[in-house]
């Protein structure tokens, strides 16, 4: 899927797909392979696995009591919406035609998506899945900026808004054929199509919502660190499929992709957690676990360019330098960003995304990755273009989230009233408990 160059393939409706590192993948498959087919059908159900139920239990169980059900019902409700938007036309947009902005509506409502309709050499209808399963979690991770304070219809009608205008643009310009990937932006599974726009999206909706009541002065620890940690577990399990599914093959690269996501993940873990440790004197089950989430984010991009020695350095920086993160936007800039989706996922995946760069070369022994992208021969030239990836995505995002919420608000309202926000928003909007003991 996510490769260094994006090309049509001469598939029904010129449908653009990432082309792999064979020729064999760049040849118009005449039938389906079996291997690959079952590998990325595996990979599809552990993606969705990320979202539901492991994203789900935690954030669920990172936010206050009062507010278990209302984070479990965004989630479970952004799945079902996104996959309709997927349906009518969001796959269209993203995958079909190959301009440099946006694709086309051709297969609008997954016309002409058949059973014999390919994607290279997997099924269509398998292709379509996995990269929705992508366009889920995407939105799901900005719930983590507003938690606790957004109105449930706002939550909805501004998911339907982001997803048509951050989501798809910018997944098409990297793996659809678009500007991005014609520059030969190296993004292997996500680090500006997912990590980015989630984590400035979570920035923007933290600073337009405003704080929490009591943020800051009333403490708000997460109501069940078991949760927490169940959530954390099915995420390092699912996100396999998100980085080693993204090398559309049962191959080589999907086991180097698996290799290095673990990796980094394990050093991730230990680094935010000797962070932790060394500054405050003991080390926390909540670090390790946010440790992992910054090892898998940062590594995303560069999954399928990097060896396993770039993997544990990338993972080890990820750990540090988001702990640091996310110290200085909640206790120096003061930003409620509730569950901390920018300074990990944001700064994660800006991380990655450069690291990429650096760590794609073949020429630094140890480290040495796959090659950069066609007709690029030097670090400085692919930093260039991952650092254009990273302005372009955190601009675009950025400008696009803001015109979104304003929109929302105009027309239902962000925010809960003061009364129903201390109240809990599990009553308030779905007046059910999480737990009735």
């Amino acid at each position: 899927m996510h490769y260094n160059k994006l090309w049509a393939i001469g598939l029904p409706a010129g449908l653009a797909v990432a082309l792999g590192p064979t020729t064999a993948w760049a040849q118009a498959a005449t039938g389906p392979n079996l291997g690959n087919t079952a590998w990325i059908l595996t990979s599809t159900a552990l993606v969705l696995f990320m979202t539901l139920p492991g994203l789900s239990l935690f954030y669920g169980g990172l936010v206050r009591t009062k507010n278990v059900l209302s984070v479990l019902m965004q989630c479970f409700a952004i799945t079902c919406l996104v996959s309709l938007l997927w349906f009518a036309y969001a796959y269209s947009l993203t995958f079909v035609g190959g301009g440099d902005w946006l694709g086309s509506l051709e297969k609008a409502f997954m016309g002409s998506v058949t059973v014999d309709s390919l994607s290279g050499d997997i099924p269509e209808t398998v292709f379509a899945m996995f990269q929705l399963t992508f366009a889920i979690i995407t939105p799901a991770l900005v719930v983590g900026g507003f938690a606790e304070r957004m109105r449930f219809s706002a939550m909805m009608l501004f998911t339907a808004l982001w997803v048509t205008l951050v989501y798809v643009p910018v997944a098409h310009w990297v793996w659809g054929g678009g500007w991005l990937g014609q520059m030969g932006l190296l993004d292997f599974a996500g680090g500006t199509v997912v990590h980015i726009t989630a984590g400035v999206a979570a920035l923007v909706a933290a600073l337009v919502i405003g704080r929490r009541e009591g943020f800051q002065q009333t403490a708000m620890p997460p109501h069940n660190m078991t949760m927490v940690v169940t959530g954390a577990g099915m995420l390092w399990v699912g996100w396999f499929g998100f980085n080693a599914g993204s090398a559309l093959a049962a191959n080589g690269s999907a086991g180097m992709a698996m290799m290095v996501t673990h990796l980094s993940a394990a050093a991730g873990s230990l680094a935010w957690m000797t962070a932790e440790w060394v500054k405050y004197g003991k080390p926390s089950v909540l670090g390790i676990v946010t440790g992992m989430v910054a090892g898998l984010g940062t590594i995303t991009p560069a999954s399928g360019f990097v060896g396993p020695a770039a993997a544990v350095l990338i993972g080890l920086t990820a750990g540090f330098v988001c702990f640091n993160a996310t110290q200085f936007l909640k206790r120096v800039l003061k930003v409620d960003d509730s569950l901390d989706v920018f300074p990990v996922h944001g700064v994660g995946g800006i991380l990655g995304t450069l690291a990429a760069g650096i760590f794609a070369s073949t020429q630094l022994g140890l480290f040495s990755g796959n090659g950069f992208a066609d007709g690029i021969d030097s670090i400085g030239q692919q930093l260039g273009v991952q650092f254009v990836g990273v302005v372009a995505t955190v601009g675009y995002t950025a400008v696009m989230t803001f015109f979104a919420l304003k929109l929302v608000d105009l027309l239902v309202g962000l925010r809960v009233n003061r009364e129903e926000e201390i109240g809990g928003l599990d009553i308030a909007l779905h007046e059910e408990r999480g737990y009735d003991i």
